[in-house]
């Protein structure tokens, strides 16, 4: 199962593996259920997650039922409890919408619920997250999510992110670190060979690699940024109850 899925993250697109993952990994989460680990989005409990990742996936990370992955579990749990995203009907923004999050955060926020992607054929909008067609202060939450080491200038991004923020409007917009994290993030337009960018960068469609200075490339672009570590103030039972990540800071933006 790690090699199928490294095989297929590696060389299919992410726009057809959106296609037909959920259907096929259901099937297979058929085989997976039990009782050692639960996704806290579906409340269905598993004998253990599916492996994932491009070179060599990590054990017990994907939920075959949701498509969660060990971040997405950390945020459902950090919205739920942390937030009034589930007690409110708020106006959304989701750009490159995880399919774990889509259906939920649509039941929940309806119409005012907006996916929207370059690509995805499950978005409802598709844009340009550096040029996004929506008017100043529009939004009350956004989230972007591992969407900034692909983009050309992710100031420009952000900043747009925060333009259509309303006052007081907030957000979650992550991005992967690989260890050793630098001290600044670093980028070269000039590596071009697939394998050196993914040496360099830790994939071959990055064109950056984040650093210890990621909160204040937020904060240029204009927001207050919070830096959660969520993980360290939940029950210690829950790591390994939900599979979650062990070392991941939620950056929580905000609009003053």
């Amino acid at each position: 199962m790690k090699q199928i899925i490294s095989f297929v993250l590696r060389n299919i697109p992410r726009k057809y593996i959106q296609r037909v993952s959920g259907i096929s990994l259901k099937i297979i989460g058929l085989f997976y259920r039990g009782d050692n680990v639960y996704c806290p989005i579906n409340e269905k409990g598993y004998r253990k997650f599916l492996p994932y990742g491009r070179v060599n996936p990590r054990p017990n990370a994907l939920c075959p039922d949701t498509l969660s992955l060990e971040r997405h579990r950390l945020i459902w749990l950090y919205l739920k409890n942390k937030t009034n995203f589930f007690t409110e009907n708020l106006k959304v923004l989701h750009v490159a919408p995880e399919q774990c999050f889509m259906k939920y955060f649509e039941a929940i926020h309806k119409e005012n619920y907006i996916t929207a992607d370059l690509e995805s054929p499950l978005a409802k909008v598709k844009m340009d997250v550096h040029d996004i067609p929506f008017d100043d202060n529009t939004f009350d939450v956004t989230f972007c999510n591992h969407v900034m080491e692909h983009v050309d200038n992710d100031i420009k991004a952000m900043s747009e992110l925060h333009r259509i923020l309303k006052p007081g409007g907030w957000g979650i917009i992550q991005v992967p670190f690989f260890p050793p994290i630098p001290d600044e993030t670093f980028e070269d337009d000039t590596i071009t060979n697939p394998k050196e960018r993914e040496k360099v960068f830790g994939q071959d469609d990055h064109v950056r690699l984040y650093g210890k200075d990621y909160p204040d490339r937020l904060r240029k672009a204009g927001f207050v940024v919070k830096e959660e570590d969520y993980i360290n103030e939940i029950p210690a039972e829950w790591i390994e109850k939900y599979a979650l990540p062990k070392d991941e800071i939620i950056y929580l933006v905000q609009k003053a």
